[in-house]
């Protein structure tokens, strides 16, 4: 019974949501924005779900989608599950009536962004060459959503708050493109079209060690050489190692592939990484 409550919430994308709202409260915490709206990180979590649950349901209607227990999760629950999307936007528009302007505002252009990528998506063929900009564009997108929701509610943003956001938008990325190394060596006739099939595994690996290391740079310089007291004593620091924490665990898991595709630890593990920011709070 628990194992199957767990598999549902992951194949709900429930992980992903989680650690979207500590990691917003973490940025919310880090530029000093005491009074964050109450609505904010409410619909944040809604919006991500409904991304990434539309996302699903599109894949599936695809001929030849890739037959992954999420995507045949989505796929045999599909009707149930374009309710739930219809019930949560309908909740989150409720809610935006409650939202400072500004955050309005920047919610409205976002979510545009994201239905022309989704519908984008649909309707290009399995092998269109733009389909390469699906995770550094999601991985933007995501990044996008958790810090600047933060940053439209602030009159001043620092050097740490955007090194610290680009360094969560190259986490993001790094898990996207190792879930597609993993997904190569899971079932190499079976991968869809993404980045890593084009770019190949080992120039892939290549791409995740240097995000890595630049991630691990920059919490080094940000520990040497920030004195911002903003969101707490040393809590730019802490968020930095924190940052380098994710991106090394990410690391670990590319670095022992045959260990962690056994009951597709890596996803697991992978989404996890988003909570950590929670050790830090």
């Amino acid at each position: 019974m628990l194992n199957t409550l767990l598999k549902n919430a992951y194949y709900l994308s429930l992980p992903v949501v989680f650690g979207a709202v500590l990691s917003h409260k973490a940025a919310a915490r880090l530029s000093g924005v005491d009074s964050l709206h109450w609505a904010t990180p409410i619909i944040l979590a809604l919006a991500v779900w409904v991304i990434y649950t539309v996302d699903r349901l599109l894949d599936v209607r695809k001929p030849g989608f890739p037959p992954t227990p999420r995507h045949l999760f989505h796929r045999n629950h599909a009707l149930v599950l374009w309710q739930a999307v219809g019930v949560a936007a309908l909740l989150a528009l409720i809610l935006t009536f409650w939202l400072p302007v500004a955050v309005l505002k920047f919610g409205a252009v976002l979510f545009l962004i994201c239905g022309l990528y989704m519908g984008l998506v649909f309707k290009l063929p399995a092998h269109h060459p733009a389909l390469l900009l699906k995770e550094p564009l999601v991985a933007l997108l995501y990044s996008a959503g958790v810090w600047g929701s933060v940053w439209t509610q602030r009159p001043a943003i620092g050097w740490v708050d955007m090194t610290e956001a680009a360094m969560f938008a190259a986490i993001a990325f790094q898990n996207l493109l190792l879930f597609s190394i993993m997904e190569i060596q899971e079932k190499p006739r079976q991968t869809s079209f993404s980045i890593a099939t084009a770019l190949g595994p080992s120039f892939s690996d290549m791409i995740l060690r240097w995000l890595t290391f630049i991630v691990g740079i920059a919490a080094m310089i940000i520990c040497f050489t920030n004195n911002d007291p903003g969101g707490g004593p040393r809590f730019a620091q802490r968020l930095a190692i924190m940052l380098a924490i994710m991106s090394t665990v990410l690391y670990v898991i590319q670095r022992y592939p045959a260990y962690y595709l056994r009951h597709e630890r890596y996803r697991w593990l992978g989404d996890a990484v988003f909570w950590l920011p929670a050790l830090v709070l």
